[in-house]
């Protein structure tokens, strides 16, 4: 299996077409695609509520939308459905017998895609096929065997887990881990100390030693509970 990531400007479609025209970004959460149309369930996230019903209006006025459903929307974020028909750049993926392979992200003008293909020179083809009429840039690319696939596929729930854990740090905690990772406050010599963290975020030692113990308690326990999963 080819894995190919790539960047691509694609205006026959309407997340693009809308997150160009306003300050709004679209992530897929779930995407059943094929030559004639693509049913996606999707998050729309904007700048502001106002942002947000620019962007929905975009999509549901889209020449190529067949369908829309609104399932929620709080604030500046909306759940949705939408039934797409075929753009000229997926038609050249299914022509070349390709596939999605994860979700799809669509911010100012540009979606990220993740695609599959079953021979290296299908891949090829339909990066070529691309080429002559799309703008775009391939940002991924790696053959997984099958024993590499039938792994991922595996130890999906471990990566999950993991997820989870950097889900369930406080935005304060995060960045306490992060400052202590960059500044070496875990590299023997230590290049950090609690008193240069405290400095960092301007509070006491004993407020950002609570704050990493906190973090590192939550991601490790994340860790153990993966290890296991893989085991």
């Amino acid at each position: 299996m080819i894995n190919v990531s790539m960047e691509v400007e694609q205006y026959d479609c309407p997340f693009v077409h809308a997150s160009d025209s306003h300050e709004v970004a679209f992530s897929s959460v779930h995407c059943d695609t094929n030559p004639d149309r693509t049913e996606v369930r999707m998050v729309a996230e904007a700048a502001d509520r106002d942002a947000l019903e620019n962007g929905l209006s975009s999509v549901r006025g889209h020449g190529h939308v067949a369908d829309y459903e609104l399932f929620s929307k709080v604030d500046n974020v909306a759940k949705f459905r939408t039934v797409v028909g075929p753009t000229d750049a997926m038609t050249v993926v299914h022509a070349h017998d390709g596939y999605v392979t994860g979700p799809f992200f669509a911010e100012a003008g540009t979606e990220t895609w993740h695609l599959g293909f079953d021979e290296t020179e299908r891949a090829d083809d339909a990066l070529a096929a691309l080429e002559r009429s799309h703008e775009f840039d391939v940002v991924g690319r790696d053959d997984t065997d099958e024993t590499e696939l039938h792994q991922l596929v595996q130890n999906a729930g471990a990566a999950m887990t993991l997820i989870e854990g950097a889900k369930d740090l406080s935005d304060v905690e995060r960045q306490t881990l992060e400052a202590a990772v960059s500044d070496g406050y875990y590299e023997s010599p230590r290049d950090a100390t609690l008193g240069t963290l405290a400095d960092r975020f301007d509070v006491s030692k004993p407020a950002v030693s609570k704050n990493l113990r906190r973090g590192e308690q939550k991601m490790i326990q994340r860790v153990i509970e993966a290890i296991e999963d893989i085991e």
